[in-house]
């Protein structure tokens, strides 16, 4: 009996052990995104009452961007324009509801499928730990991110001084979507044979979610459609807008029902195994293998597409919302303060998209770093190591993802002006063709920026390049929000390079600060390039 006891008692410290590395091996993304949450919901219901403290302004606002199906396609369907929590719900959660869904798919399948493809699911399964008990810890750390990510939504409402009840149900509400697609990605996970697959099913199941909300929010005929997606339960909801609380069910229901589904086929398949089939063989592609870089592309194609194509959507939509915004009876005291503050004007659509497109600097900054991380992960996988048995060398091999970086940064952000003006030109904006590529392009100093400072330290520490490429971009965007907020001195304010950007095409190019960033950039790449070529590789 005391050995069963001391059994029992091991096991319970293996479990708390592979909870808290579970948490850990995603504390960077929960951190970020729970920032991100309490960022977007404190600075929108703060920006609403600024910009519309009169009820005519408000009733304005509902008239302009109320029935504008182009709006309704990002956002979502309006309940109430003309109050703080009403604005909130729609505007707040029609964003925060995607970041949810999409956090939920990556910590559910970093947890249950990365783990897997690493090697180290084998050796946790090896111990004292039972199978079934690896599941539910795994569900502990994700449960415990959830939390992070309800509680930072919360107080980012409750510190802009929104009702405590109504905050905590709205935040409940955005949390909800990430456990539906937590159960989403759990699924796919037991299904695919490989993280990537992984990934590409719940991907796909978060579009045709996506796509069934937006069709049920730009038509009438088809608002049915928001009941059979997790996105229109959210809307459902309707926190400060006649709170449905029943229809929390539903999300609850279907997210047991996946995670109970999936933990029943996780017991009973092999590791490293899915129940799609697939091929043990096939014939060879020999296709992009004809050097490093082109092995690099052929690696990362499908990651390119993705922040291609969603940031085109993104900048479209900005286009197709430029005018209703511009026009939407913005007060003259927020006008005057954006005027001083960034420098144009807001009541126009070529101001309303200059200012806009910082947040695609941010992006582009953002691609930059994921590119820092998948250089590092083709390391820790030991990809290097027979890369580097043959005859390629250490520099060309990063100076090769280094420049195909640059390349597709760019192609991301002339892309991202190609659609913001496609989607101007439908809602008749007069914003030029070349006005908003020179807006794409302008995002790109700031990116190769942090491209070469994200390299130097993937060369340096390449285990912690992740996060000081993600954690560099983040602190520099928030002190460009909130740095003039805080009366910091004005050089201060200036470190970050988010600073220097000019707003093209509401402002001139800022040719100097923009060959400053880049010299910035290259250096740090030279220097990256000398400092790999010497140090030992690491593995996983």
């Amino acid at each position: 009996m005391a050995m069963a006891a001391a059994s029992a008692g091991a096991e319970r410290r293996g479990i708390a052990a592979i909870v808290r590395r579970a948490f850990a091996d995603g504390h960077i993304r929960t951190y970020s995104f729970a920032l991100l949450f309490f960022i977007t919901t404190y600075a929108n219901v703060v920006a609403y009452r600024s910009a519309y403290p009169a009820l005519s302004d408000r009733l304005a606002l509902a008239r302009s961007l109320g029935t504008n199906d182009a709006v309704r396609l990002f956002y979502g369907k309006p309940y109430d324009l003309l109050t703080v929590g009403g604005y909130a719900a729609w505007r707040i959660g029609g964003v925060l509801t995607l970041l949810a869904a999409v956090w939920g798919l990556l910590a559910a399948i970093r947890a249950m499928r990365t783990e897997e493809d690493a090697g180290r699911a084998e050796l946790v399964l090896a111990g004292i730990v039972a199978r079934r008990n690896v599941y539910l810890a795994a569900l502990a750390a994700i449960l415990a991110g959830i939390a992070l990510l309800w509680l930072a939504g919360f107080l980012g409402l409750a510190v802009a001084k929104l009702p405590v009840g109504g905050s905590a149900y709205m935040a409940l509400a955005v949390v909800s979507v990430a456990a539906v697609f937590v159960g989403v990605g759990a699924l796919a996970s037991q299904l695919a044979p490989s993280r990537r697959f992984a990934i590409e099913l719940s991907t796909a199941a978060l579009i045709v979610s996506f796509l069934a909300r937006v069709v049920a929010d730009t038509t009438t005929s088809f608002e049915w459609l928001r009941w059979v997606t997790p996105l229109g339960w959210a809307e459902e909801l309707r926190p400060f807008t006649g709170a449905r609380p029943w229809v929390l069910l539903l999300p609850v229901a279907v997210s047991v029902a996946l995670i109970v589904v999936a933990g029943r086929i996780a017991l009973r398949r092999d590791i490293d195994t899915g129940l799609l089939p697939t091929r043990d063989d096939a014939p060879p592609n020999p296709r992009l293998l004809g050097s490093p870089l082109a092995q690099t592309l052929r690696g990362e194609r499908a990651s390119f597409a993705i922040w291609l194509l969603s940031s085109g959507f993104f900048a479209f939509v900005v286009g197709a919302i430029s005018t209703s915004i511009a026009s939407a009876g913005l007060s003259g005291a927020l006008q005057r303060q954006v005027k001083h503050d960034a420098g144009v004007s807001i009541v126009t659509p070529v101001g309303y998209m200059s200012l806009t497109f910082i947040f695609f600097v941010v992006v582009l900054s953002l691609f930059a770093c994921a590119q820092v991380s998948a250089a590092r992960n083709a390391e820790m996988d030991q990809q290097l190591e027979t890369l580097f048995a043959l005859p390629i060398g250490r520099i060309g091999w990063l100076a090769g993802r280094l420049a195909l970086a640059a390349a597709a940064a760019a192609a991301i952000g002339l892309f991202a002006g190609l659609c913001a003006w496609a989607g101007a030109v439908s809602q008749n904006a007069g914003v030029s063709l070349p006005q908003m590529l020179g807006a794409g392009a302008n995002c790109l100093p700031v990116a190769l920026l942090f491209l070469g400072l994200g390299t130097l330290a993937y060369a340096i520490v390449p285990r912690a390049s992740s996060g000081i490429a993600y954690g560099l971009v983040m602190v520099a965007f928030l002190w460009q929000l909130f740095g003039g907020a805080l009366s910091a001195p004005r050089w201060l304010i200036e470190v970050t390079p988010f600073q220097h950007v000019g707003l093209v095409p509401a402002q001139a190019f800022r040719a100097g600060d923009a060959a400053a960033m880049v010299a910035i950039g290259v250096a740090a790449a030279l220097a990256a390039l000398w400092t790999f070529r010497r140090r030992d590789l690491i593995g996983p």
